[in-house]
């Protein structure tokens, strides 16, 4: 959310940032909803403030004997209560107005990110590891949907199709306990070595933390509602950065991290057609998420901080992989700055996004009023919140499977991954 005041104070640096994103100035537009909220507001706060001066007024008329005068005021007052609740109604409407005007624009993104339409805007900025060479490397699903357990495949789409439709999968066995291990596996790096508290949030969230978070309202359709009163998180982002919501924390207390391994749930309302084959695009899908909740001027640090505990997953599984800082067309709505890491696949040969950390400013932390009070200075100022996929566990399943086959179909297990696997080297085939 934007502070309509630091519009008010710079809207030529407003309105270059949203053109960077690709959207039109629309500072004036704010500017002038802000004008009439003023207005508005003004005005139901002037006959307040006539109705209480004319009230010391009725007191001196009947006082000096003035019943007249008194009979008068009176009259003036029951025309102002009478008038009162219309003009505290426009002045709400011109507020709500201005506040649903501000929650449907995105953030502005930093000055150091690269400017662009779109992902071909977006600049590397690093790989590690060297792709393997693989004689006619086959893709995830080719891999496991050969391998049977029990009554089907490994890797099962048919039969999630039967219990609830497109963009879901079963997985059985060796294939399912590897999922597990995935996720174990980086929750205890990163709350053994990164320092990042384990959290167990709810999976059902309310209209508010969907809005401090900024997937409501913009992002409505993307979303999995669930009931009258709550939506299915589509990230455990919205549960964890939604701990600080309406909070005013100490200085000492920052940074927060926070990391979750949770089930995330979306519409996909936008990707029709595409990764329509295999896992790459789910509804239902498993994420580790993190999380950080710092100061203004530790942001930036925290945000390369994240991206490091992010790659070090991928690291110790020895899985290539490259960084790209996203240009300005091509971030999400809330962030300021992002990174995305992409895994290598070698079976589509190209490299896909496993995680993006991004930075976003003091931005949900307007829409959540989440403040700290700093050791230095007179009033609470916002936090700025942070992040990212530490990783997403289907994308690794896949870049495993992908990347540690074998001629005779079988997968090679990662080392890291052995003592979760109860020592397996190898699955499938």
């Amino acid at each position: 959310m934007h502070d309509i005041r630091l519009i008010r104070e710079n809207p030529a640096a407003f309105d270059q940032g949203l053109q960077h994103r690709g959207l039109v100035p629309l500072s004036a537009t704010l500017l002038g909803l802000d004008d009439a909220r003023k207005v508005a507001v003004s005005a139901a706060q002037e006959a307040q403030e006539r109705r209480n001066a004319l009230s010391k007024e009725i007191g001196a008329a009947k006082k000096a004997r003035d019943e007249a005068r008194a009979e008068a005021l009176m009259a003036e007052v029951a025309s102002l209560k009478d008038t009162a609740p219309a003009l505290e109604a426009t002045g709400k409407e011109a507020s709500d107005r201005l506040r649903e005007a501000l929650a449907e624009i995105p953030n502005t993104p930093g000055s150091d990110v690269p400017v662009g339409a779109d992902e071909h805007g977006n600049v590397v900025r690093h790989h590690w590891g060297e792709p393997a060479a693989i004689p006619d490397p086959k893709q995830h699903f080719e891999l496991a949907e050969a391998w049977r357990v029990g009554i089907g495949s490994a890797m099962d789409f048919d039969a999630a199709a039967k219990l609830s439709g497109s963009r879901f999968v079963v997985l059985r066995g060796q294939l399912a306990r590897m999922e597990r291990a995935l996720g174990q596996f980086m929750l205890d790096l990163h709350t053994g070595e990164h320092g990042y508290t384990e959290v167990s949030p709810p999976l059902l969230v309310r209209d508010e933390a969907m809005f401090g978070t900024a997937q409501l309202p913009k992002f409505r359709d993307d979303q999995f509602a669930a009931g009258a009163d709550h939506w299915l998180i589509p990230t455990a982002e919205v549960p964890l950065t939604n701990l600080v919501c309406d909070s005013i924390l100490s200085e000492e207390e920052l940074p927060l991290r926070f990391t979750a391994l949770t089930p995330c749930f979306r519409a996909e309302a936008g990707a029709a057609g595409r990764d329509t084959r295999g896992m790459l695009r789910q509804h239902q899908f498993s994420k580790c998420e993190l999380v950080s909740i710092t100061t203004p001027e530790t942001s930036a640090g925290e945000h390369e901080r994240m991206l490091a505990c992010a790659e070090a997953v991928l690291r110790k599984l020895e899985l290539p992989y490259r960084v790209v800082t996203l240009c300005t067309g091509d971030m999400g709505f809330a962030s300021r700055k992002t990174y995305d890491i992409e895994v290598w696949v070698p079976g589509q040969g190209t490299y896909r996004e496993i995680s993006s950390c991004s930075v976003c400013g003091d931005f949900q932390a307007r829409r959540m009023e989440a403040r700290y009070r700093p050791k230095e200075a007179k009033g609470p100022r916002y936090v700025h919140t942070l992040n990212g996929s530490g990783v997403a566990v289907g994308r690794a399943l896949i870049a495993v499977l992908e990347n540690y086959q074998q001629p005779d179909g079988s997968v090679v297990v990662p080392e890291v991954l052995r003592p979760y696997m109860g020592g397996l080297e190898r699955i499938g085939g």
